[in-house]
């Protein structure tokens, strides 16, 4: 079951990497705006409309893994989104990796193998108290609302990193509350699945974090929003499987082995993020904009 729940998992990653890519190349071209507004703009574009095909595989594709394995171990495993972001872009650009982009690829990939490996994350509830969801909500809700509000008063490169954040956190939110919903639908049905409040839960929040990452593709380079949108992903999805869901990790001398795991994966993400950067992933830098 784990292992099925790992499949679907990198399945998922591989499928929102396609999304990104394609939402990047839409979101370059569009100026000026935010908001709603920028979205209505992007869906007469195909290229977003693509983009969005991607997005939701990988939520099919998540709400599969979420199904047969714990929130803790999943949500990490989007950490090869952009090493899979990368390798899908370079084609579209004609252009090589470098030898550290390529070294940090496995800098990514071995650092997660550690990490999942030593904490070995279980658990099988798919629900959890209200009173547990109030504070989960909480937190989550209003770190968003303070990222988009520093956002707006930053310069772009600030604006990105808080957008990337707020995305972050949304996109956490979305897959507990997708787990829950999947967990309705496997244990009771559909009926318990259209009538779980979870449901229509992720798919506001499921939107809520498609607008937050336009703006942070659109605000900046993914160099600059990529690392707190992939790092602050799998972080706040960790803290929420273990809270809410009561998921469990090794400890102990295993910190140490998880540690260096995270250590590897942070390296990687920053050089690869650096590496979009220098090849100009999708050939052109958004123009400036305000975002509103």
């Amino acid at each position: 079951m784990l292992l099925l729940a790992v499949v679907f998992a990198v399945l998922g990653a591989a499928s929102n990497a396609t999304g990104t890519v394609f939402q990047r190349k839409a979101a370059a071209t569009v100026p000026q705006g935010g908001g709603l507004r920028l979205i209505l703009t992007l869906a007469r574009r195909p290229v977003w409309l693509v983009g969005i095909a991607g997005v939701v595989g990988a939520a099919l594709f998540q709400a599969l893994a979420l199904s047969f394995g714990p929130m803790s171990l999943v949500q990490p495993v989007f950490v090869l989104e952009l090493p899979f972001a990368l390798v899908i872009a370079m084609p579209l650009l004609h252009r090589r990796l470098p030898a550290a982009g390529w070294w940090a690829v496995a800098g990514v990939v071995a650092g997660l193998a550690l990490l999942l490996g030593a904490a070995a994350p279980t658990g099988a509830a798919s629900d959890a108290p209200m009173t547990r969801w109030a504070v989960v909500l909480t937190a989550c809700l209003g770190a968003i609302g303070v990222a988009v509000l520093v956002a707006r008063r930053r310069a772009s490169l600030g604006r990105a990193v808080c957008f990337g954040t707020a995305a972050a956190v949304a996109n956490a939110l979305t897959a507990a509350l997708l787990k829950a919903s999947a967990g309705a639908f496997a244990d009771h049905g559909p009926a318990a699945f259209l009538t779980s409040w979870q449901t229509y839960g992720f798919a506001a929040t499921g939107v809520a974090a498609v607008l937050l990452l336009e703006n942070a593709l659109q605000a900046g380079s993914l160099a600059a929003s990529q690392p707190a949108l992939t790092i602050g992903d799998a972080l706040v999805s960790l803290l929420i499987g273990v809270f809410l869901f009561r998921e469990t990790i090794r400890t102990g001398w295993y910190l140490l082995p998880e540690a260096a795991g995270a250590a590897l994966i942070v390296a990687g993400v920053l050089v690869l993020s650096r590496a979009v950067r220098q090849i100009r992933e999708l050939g052109t830098e958004p123009a400036p904009s305000a975002s509103g």
